[in-house]
């Protein structure tokens, strides 16, 4: 409906909808199925004036967009929020503390992380959409395309389906154009930046990675570019951008090569605390999207709590 002139909303409703009650008038507004230039509203003394849309939306289609709006809210409590999402992936920021995925299923707190906390968002949507009447198959699961460490904060991404998974995974470091990470270091760094490459390799009792100038078996190459953006006198605030993404990398390179390890990451041999987090955060990400070939590019702000490690 386009409005002719002004009025208030509610009274503009009375005269479309001359066949209704009053009462039932007032009830698409309060169940949120009135929707003005877009917008849904519940504000029966919104102002309107000339060439304004308005529109009702069917009971359903409102249920529905109530649900999926609950789901959000539901990721933001558990540590996440979403910032991208279209038919073939999602883009999140989650929070330090929150594993990507428990290390198996029915461990203590597997239902605890992003891949679950995921899972359940998709099956609320799903329960949306067959509510809306939506015809079209929602996907009800979310598949990993890479990591986050559990005490890591930032961007990390997840596919809708295993061919969108595949296309990431297999055409990761040919469609991922930026990856950067922030970190605060212990101790004064030198001012500048360069390149750390060395061999990584897991140690089957501890899980700790160690790093070493050749391969001496079952290691895998990893290169580390690096550079100082706030040299201080107990710590330093360092730019990390990856050219390969093992397990641990920064905070290995960081603490083993360049000798500075990250704020509160008391595996790999730093002092300080930060309170059950370490003071790494993906900041940026920027990628070709697998099917439109469009670049996706993401930021997210430094956490708070970085700056005060000074």
């Amino acid at each position: 409906m386009t409005v002719k002139g002004d009025a208030s909303l509610l009274n503009y409703l009375f005269t479309q909808f001359p066949d209704s009650s009053r009462t039932a008038v007032k009830g698409y507004l309060s169940s949120g199925r009135i929707m003005v230039n877009g917008k849904r509203t519940t504000a029966f003394d919104l102002p309107l004036k000339a060439g304004d849309e308005v529109e009702l939306v069917g009971k359903g289609e409102a249920i529905a967009e109530s649900m999926v709006a609950r789901a959000t809210d539901v990721l933001e409590e558990h540590g996440i929020r979403p910032v991208y999402e279209d038919e073939y992936l999602l883009v999140i920021e989650k929070r330090a503390g929150l594993p990507t995925i428990a290390p198996k299923y029915g461990d203590p707190g597997h239902e605890r992380n992003a891949y679950a906390i995921l899972t359940d968002y998709m099956h609320r949507c799903r329960r949306a959409a067959m509510k809306a009447g939506k015809r079209e198959r929602v996907p009800g699961r979310v598949f990993i395309v890479h990591r986050l460490d559990r005490d890591t904060s930032g961007l990390l991404v997840f596919a809708k389906d295993e061919r969108t998974q595949e296309l990431l995974q297999s055409k990761w470091t040919e469609s991922v154009l930026e990856r950067k990470y922030i970190a605060v270091l212990e101790g004064r760094m030198e001012e500048g930046g360069g390149t750390v490459t060395s061999w990584l390799r897991e140690n089957e009792k501890s899980l700790k990675m160690s790093s070493s100038p050749v391969d001496e078996g079952g290691a895998q190459l990893s290169v580390t570019h690096w550079k100082c953006t706030h040299c201080g006198k107990n710590f330093s605030t360092v730019e990390f951008e990856l050219e390969t993404g093992r397990k641990n990398q920064i905070r290995v390179h960081a603490a083993q090569e360049l000798h500075h390890p990250v704020a509160g990451d008391k595996k790999y041999g730093a002092r300080t605390s930060m309170n059950g987090r370490i003071a790494l955060h993906a900041a940026s990400l920027v990628f070709r999207h697998p099917y439109s070939g469009e670049i996706l590019s993401f930021r997210s702000a430094t956490p708070r709590e970085f700056r005060s490690l000074r």
